[in-house]
């Protein structure tokens, strides 16, 4: 599993643009920038939508204030689903990537296999990285959320 200190993985995302999806790699999204980094098992799914998510849309000023760039969240979900969960939440804030095939995830060590749930998903976390190194990590436990939401985030900035 990544941990402080590392950089990122070259990996690439997928992002859902006015022209269609784009494919992002790491170092064009976190190049030169201090991100805060959620990830969540799945877009449109209960704690996810009812609880981390909103979190990081009412404090995302919070974040920008203290010198934040961007708040990206990404999940095992194609482009058009993180679209359209963005969309239902008004988050214009945040920045959704879409890693569909698990490649961040297993890249980062933070993939989980979740069965018949859906399959090869990523764990929850969240974490703050400056210029594509990880500067803070916060994984929760299966089926937890407690140390992934941006009220204990925004503390770590």
């Amino acid at each position: 599993m990544i941990k402080i200190g590392d950089t990122l993985p070259d990996v690439t995302f997928a992002r859902l643009t006015d022209n269609g999806p784009v494919n992002l790699t790491t170092a064009e999204v976190f190049k030169g920038e201090k991100v805060v980094l959620f990830a969540v098992p799945g877009a449109f799914t209960p704690t996810c939508s009812a609880a981390h998510l909103p979190g990081f849309i009412e404090l995302a000023q919070q974040f920008f204030d203290k010198g934040v760039d961007r708040i990206i969240c990404t999940s095992v979900n194609d482009a058009y689903v993180m679209d359209a969960w963005s969309k239902a939440h008004n988050a214009t804030d945040i920045v959704f990537l879409a890693d569909g095939a698990a490649k961040f995830a297993k890249a980062v060590g933070l993939d989980a296999d979740t069965g018949d749930f859906g399959g090869v998903r990523s764990k929850r976390y969240a974490m703050i990285v400056d210029n594509c190194v990880v500067k803070a990590l916060n994984v929760d436990e299966p089926k937890q959320f407690e140390v992934s939401k941006a009220e204990v985030m925004v503390e770590l900035v």
